[in-house]
């Protein structure tokens, strides 16, 4: 498909630089069939969903991967993407004309890593020096890698450490946040307890590549980013119970649904998985393990976009997402959410 039919307008002042506070005051805009949109807030949730559904959650916690550093005079950044081994990191470089393989990068702080092999993305292996486990050295040096539509408007904060990390954040290893997420708080999780709608995680590390541009005219020629995901054997079987039952699975965010989808059979029951998973979802995907979607607004012509039109029609999406602009939704990682319901 053309990706330009994936293609929208966006006012700048539409892009949300902070979170709603508190985060479930969000707006959500609910689109569900052919129904007229209904312009919702996060807290209606409980009532939108039925006794017996299931939230499915991420529960991957966001590293601080941006870091700032130097080869002698050269000012060098990186942007960590995906975890190679227990010292190692493949990461996207900024100035990497200026970096050799073999060459030390300083990165303050005592944080120092050799860039040990340039890959045909133009992406390095980082191999940090020393004998502290990496996670101490990002916290010394790494600031929280926002993405760019934020970072270019204002500088990354203290504020940030908390902002951009979900309720149910645990494991170590995304350098993006599962941001549908961010709207959840205790007492809507609380009141999604009382109203019988059950909740699940699962683990899928984002790496940097979702903030990638599609650069190809048409969706068969773009390459998919990979991302490892596990589902241990225990969820699996009450997803697939919950769903036996008459349940809907409905994903909190596309990291969910990708892994998800990544780990259902053909006839939708959801296996064990632990692996990584480079899907790719666009219109004429039959999807077979979810029922809907809780999800922010997404950038044009993005593979997320994509995703979000394969779920509920591209045409109904761009309506979806005319409607938001008119009605004046927060956009992107800090904005806004949606309830997709085909």
């Amino acid at each position: 498909m053309r990706v330009d039919l994936f293609d929208f307008d966006l006012p700048q002042e539409l892009i949300a630089l902070r979170p709603a506070r508190p985060r479930d005051a969000a707006r959500m805009l609910v689109v569900k069939g052919d129904e007229p949109f209904a312009d919702c807030g996060v807290l209606d949730l409980p009532k939108l969903l039925n006794p017996g559904d299931v939230l499915v959650f991420n529960d991957t916690r966001v590293i601080p991967a941006q870091l700032e550093g130097r080869r002698g005079e050269a000012k060098i950044g990186a942007t960590l993407h995906k975890r190679l081994d227990l010292r190692r990191w493949q990461a996207f470089i900024r100035n990497a004309k200026r970096l050799r393989e073999g060459d030390v990068v300083e990165f303050g702080a005592g944080v120092t890593a050799i860039a040990e092999k340039r890959h045909n993305d133009g992406s390095f292996t980082l191999a940090f020096e020393g004998d502290e486990p990496v996670e101490l050295l990002l916290e010394r040096a790494g600031r929280m890698p926002l993405p760019p539509y934020i970072a270019g408007k204002r500088d990354t904060d203290a504020q940030d450490r908390e902002d951009y990390q979900t309720m149910f954040a645990q494991k170590d290893g995304a350098v993006a946040a599962p941001t549908a997420a961010l709207h959840f708080t205790d007492r809507l999780v609380a009141a999604l307890d009382e109203a019988g709608i059950k909740r699940e995680t699962l683990t899928l590390h984002v790496g940097a590549g979702t903030f990638l541009p599609v650069k190809a005219e048409d969706t068969d020629d773009h390459q998919m980013h990979s991302e490892w995901g596990t589902i241990d054997a225990a969820t699996a079987d009450r997803l697939n119970a919950a769903r036996a039952a008459g349940g809907r699975l409905i994903a909190v965010g596309t990291t969910s649904l990708r892994l998800l989808e990544s780990a259902a059979d053909e006839d939708g029951t959801i296996r064990p998985f632990a692996a990584d998973t480079d899907i790719f979802i666009t219109p004429g995907y039959r999807f077979r393990a979810v029922d809907g979607l809780m999800t922010n607004f997404h950038l044009p012509k993005s593979t997320l976009m994509m995703l979000v039109s394969a779920l509920m029609g591209t045409e109904r999406m761009q309506a979806a997402y005319a409607h938001a602009i008119g009605e004046g939704y927060r956009f992107y990682s800090y904005g806004d959410s949606s309830l997709l319901l085909p």
